[in-house]
């Protein structure tokens, strides 16, 4: 984020305290922290007249009081925004971003560094919904029982990444989250997991017999045999990698997606694809929406409605085929 070190020094004073606000008092995670201050950095570069060469010469900060931050106004904000277009910027991201720039000025003017909220006035284009590509019922439970079929040899590895794949599709839990469960978060009488999510907000999800088996085959046979490089300490991590640590995501991605490649005719997707599909087959089975929100961790009702949106499809697809006077 090198536009940073030509702003003014009063503005990336201010960039650096609306960091803190984003990551300690918000709670963000911090991917999103760098979403938002890099939103943030690039207006305000727009703003004071910084251009890539400037960033690439490395030239000097602009000079305190060349511009005043409370001078931005709504007009500037949408030309910054017509400007990431112009850019091939798509709509999804113009959205993100002008988000991003309205908790920024409100933020700003709360603390007393922009006289007015202009965000509070700026509109983006809304983002397009995509529909998430889902697994079927029929070609979830082939890429389990592949999964098993791998497991039964009692590899460590195979072990593992079955219990991953069972937790993902019984939970819906987001590889993050995934990654970040310990020993203790498994409740295996109640057949629970306490899941940390965004903002750090702690809920309860339940699994299934299935996960509960490969869990528990997993902790007992696999684990054990994966090196300890803690020192002769125990790590804590309910999943580790082949070196002993905590399991990074990326490994969970590229195990994950070929996993149902192996799948004919299933979709293309990673752990996300999975979170989808357990979304879809809950409502398809009578689940209801204030649920599955809650399983998910979905701060808004709006977000889960997009499930329903998939199912809808679904059910018209079906009856395009099957239906008579469907056509």
């Amino acid at each position: 984020m090198r536009t940073r070190t030509v702003l003014p020094a009063a503005a990336a004073v201010l960039v650096g305290e609306y960091e803190r606000h984003l990551r300690l008092e918000r709670g963000l995670s911090e991917h999103t922290v760098r979403a938002y201050v890099g939103d943030v950095v690039s207006l305000l570069g727009f703003m004071y007249g910084v251009t890539a060469e400037d960033i690439e010469s490395g030239v000097p900060p602009v000079e305190d009081g060349a511009r005043e931050l409370h001078e931005l106004d709504v007009a500037e904000l949408r030309a910054w925004l017509a400007g990431q277009r112009s850019s091939g910027a798509s709509r999804t991201t113009l959205s993100r971003r002008a988000a991003s720039v309205r908790t920024f000025t409100a933020w700003a003017h709360h603390h007393g560094a922009l006289k007015g909220d202009p965000g509070a006035r700026l509109v983006a284009p809304r983002p397009h919904r995509k529909l998430p590509g889902v697994l079927r019922a029929d070609q979830a439970g082939e890429v389990m029982r592949a999964s098993s079929a791998g497991a039964a040899q009692l590899d460590p590895v195979a072990l593992r990444d079955h219990a991953i794949l069972e937790l993902l599709y019984a939970t819906g839990v987001r590889v993050a989250e995934l990654c970040g469960l310990d020993l203790g978060d498994v409740d295996f009488p109640m057949r629970v997991v306490r899941v940390l999510g965004k903002g750090d907000k702690e809920r309860t999800v339940p699994f299934g017999v299935p996960a509960e088996a490969a869990l528990r085959r997993w902790i007992e046979l696999g684990r054990p045999e994966l090196p300890d490089t803690q020192g002769g300490s125990v790590e804590t991590a309910l999943f580790l990698g082949v070196r002993g640590r905590r399991l990074d995501q990326r490994a969970v991605r590229r195990m994950v997606h070929d996993a149902v490649g192996s799948v004919p005719g299933a979709a293309d997707m990673g752990p996300h694809g999975l979170r989808h599909s357990a979304a879809t087959h809950l409502l398809e089975g009578g689940a209801d929406l204030r649920s599955v929100q809650e399983l998910l961790g979905h701060a808004t009702l709006a977000t889960t409605q997009l499930y329903t949106h998939v199912t809808v499809e679904r059910l018209k697809a079906i009856h395009d085929r099957a239906h008579p006077r469907a056509r």
